[in-house]
């Protein structure tokens, strides 16, 4: 297991974090769940340590994608720390951005953006991504702070080399975000949540009936690529290896 996927689904004044896991064979794989009554670093970190205790690596490159939230990323470095890759949902960013926006504006930004991330390396990525902040700065500052906070992280696919479906699997939310999809119709019926432990084992079920249908990734097959990649950027290699 080298690629992780973490996210927030609210339920009243509820929050369940869910881990969605990608096998080698690009099979996923439900990894577990944490309810609190928010996303906060205590809730994500016990969520983590979890996931650790049930034998997720900690001496090993692992590849986070998560939606930017500033607990859940404070959490993945206290109990990854220097094996944490985390690629911030790039759907995700470009709403923040747009939120800063004039409605008349953001097309053509989220334009931009997309031509940004879609580049061939990340350093050309980053160089565009700079100029639109830049750009924003003096009419919509709070747009260029929105697209500044994280930026590199927004790339870390590229860094990682990744390109094609597999790069576009990676590079957002969107597989957990199904997930929560499908979790949500699962549990469209109940009219009344009676407490965080019915909520559970309703995410639960939930969680488990979905799986039963869950297909390969997209790019699935460049899944080894993906590997070397966070093999050639682990720690714990020598730079010989990695300069490889």
């Amino acid at each position: 297991m080298r690629t992780v996927y973490v996210d927030a689904k609210y339920f009243r004044d509820h929050c369940i974090l869910i881990a969605l896991g990608v096998l080698v064979c690009g099979r996923k794989l439900v990894l577990g769940m944490r309810e609190g009554s928010t996303e906060n670093t205590t809730v994500v970190r016990s969520l983590l340590a979890d996931l650790v205790e049930r034998g997720l690596s900690t001496e090993k490159s692992l590849l986070f994608v998560i939606d930017g939230g500033k607990a859940l990323r404070r959490a993945i470095g206290d109990v990854f720390g220097d094996c944490a890759e985390v690629q911030r949902c790039q759907v995700n960013k470009t709403r923040n951005v747009e939120d800063h926006l004039p409605e008349g504006k953001r097309a053509s930004i989220r334009r931009a953006l997309r031509k940004a991330w879609d580049s061939k390396s990340a350093k050309t990525a980053l160089k565009r991504l700079r100029q639109i902040a830049s750009h924003l700065e003096r009419e919509h500052p709070g747009a260029a702070a929105s697209l500044r906070e994280g930026m590199e992280e927004t790339v870390t696919v590229l860094t990682l080399g990744l390109a094609g479906a597999l790069q576009k699997t990676m590079r957002s939310t969107n597989p957990i975000e199904s997930l929560n999809g499908s979790v949500q119709r699962y549990t469209r019926n109940v009219k009344r949540w009676r407490g965080g432990a019915m909520i559970q084992r309703w995410i639960g079920a939930a969680l488990l009936d979905a799986q039963c249908r869950f297909h390969r990734v997209r790019g699935y097959r460049d899944m080894p690529k993906l590997i070397q990649a966070l093999e050639r950027r682990s720690p714990h290699v020598d730079s010989q290896t990695k300069a490889a």
